[in-house]
């Protein structure tokens, strides 16, 4: 399980900027590679899915349920619970899926369990693609389809943000767990009057955060004095290491990596927009 999970985490590392902010929105196709010959505006698009038809039955997606393609023809497809990976090829209006890798993890929720099985089957061999209206429908020679809209990348400013991992000498790993199986509530929010503000995993705190292109320039941390239980203190020891000084930063649809010139960093994903 862990071999294949790894394999995907690649396919899905490997995809291009899709609808990447690095100090402004990007949106629609890069330019097409050699696994992509096509004026469809497929690739570099994160496509949410919005439902399944198979066998003529039409089944709601789940939360989060995605594909994207790049412009080398990697794809991903986020399921109810797995993710598939695969190499495809666009000629025209028709996309070849070729040999997929899918994670193993088990899923306890049955509904989420039958949409992946569903999509997996539906993403499949050669599909013809229709875009209109920022819509896209892929259908299969069964007449399977999976109907999909493009979505747009989560802003940098105005969006809550969920830390979700740490990045310490170029390895991400998630954020630890206490005895009760939870994980420190770490958050930040970035303002429009050049403020950050949120949580460190313990204490609340707030600088300010020049944002210039692809950096962001943090001043000194304001934050309370609590002290919390581990494995808080150390989340909190380790985010105020990367919400340092300038750091690089990048917006990949719904999550945000921010990265030191030391290589510690973070990965946060987009949550409800503050208010």
């Amino acid at each position: 399980m862990t071999t294949v999970t790894a394999l995907t985490t690649l396919t899905l590392l490997a995809l291009a900027g899709c609808g990447t902010e690095t100090g402004r929105e990007s949106d629609g196709a890069a330019e097409a590679g050699s696994a992509v010959r096509t004026d469809l505006p497929l690739t570099d698009v994160r496509w949410s899915i919005e439902s399944l038809s198979v066998d003529g039955k039409k089944t709601a997606a789940p939360a989060g349920a995605s594909v994207e393609i790049d412009s080398k023809g990697k794809a991903s497809a986020q399921a109810g619970c797995n993710s598939i990976g695969a190499q495809v090829t666009i000629d025209g209006d028709t996309i070849t899926v070729g040999e997929k890798i899918m994670t193993k993890r088990g899923c306890t929720d049955a509904l989420k369990a039958a949409f992946e099985g569903a999509l997996n089957r539906a993403f499949d061999g050669k599909l013809k693609a229709k875009v209109e209206d920022k819509k896209l429908n892929l259908t299969t020679d069964d007449g399977d389809s999976i109907a999909l809209s493009a979505e747009k990348p989560a802003p940098l400013v105005g969006t809550g943000w969920a830390v979700t991992s740490l990045v310490s000498d170029g390895t991400a790993r998630s954020l630890p767990k206490d005895k009760k199986g939870e994980s420190p509530k770490a958050t930040l929010t970035f303002a429009e009057d050049g403020t950050v503000s949120g949580n460190l995993g313990c204490n609340g705190f707030s600088a300010s955060a020049k944002v210039a292109g692809s950096t962001i320039t943090f001043g000194p941390l304001k934050s309370t004095r609590r002290l919390c239980p581990e494995p808080g203190m150390s989340v909190e020891r380790e985010l105020t290491k990367v919400l340092k000084g300038q750091v690089t930063y990048e917006v990949h649809h719904r999550e945000l990596t921010v990265k030191t010139a030391d290589g510690e960093g973070l990965s946060a994903g987009a949550g409800a927009a503050a208010k």
